[in-house]
């Protein structure tokens, strides 16, 4: 996957918040070189850092999206078994799901 000038910036974000090269890589399915080209000025040159608000959630992104899916997963589950009428509860577990992917973690 080929990065772009914004994600140059996003990766100067969470380079600034703190976050570790490889979950950096990570979050962008990229190679740790091409965060170290980038926060060297190799890749786009002097790059702004994106705001707070624009950066993605800190930590790791595997155990995330594993937590994420089996929140997914409970929620197709609901759907098969109630049908429309699990609708409200459906939302609730994929917005807890989506809370808890959200949450920053070292």
């Amino acid at each position: 996957m080929a990065l772009t000038h914004k994600d140059a910036t996003i990766v100067m974000g969470m380079l600034a918040r703190g976050d570790k090269n490889q979950d950096i890589a990570a979050w962008f399915g990229e190679n740790p070189a091409r965060i170290v080209e980038i926060e060297n000025g190799q890749a786009f040159g002097t790059v702004s850092a994106a705001a707070a608000t624009d950066l993605p959630p800190k930590g790791a992104v595997g155990p995330k999206a594993r937590v994420l899916r089996a929140y997914v997963r409970e929620a197709v589950e609901v759907l098969q078994e109630k049908g429309t009428g699990g609708v409200a509860e459906v939302i609730k577990e994929l917005q807890e799901g989506l809370r808890r992917f959200d949450r920053d973690e070292a």
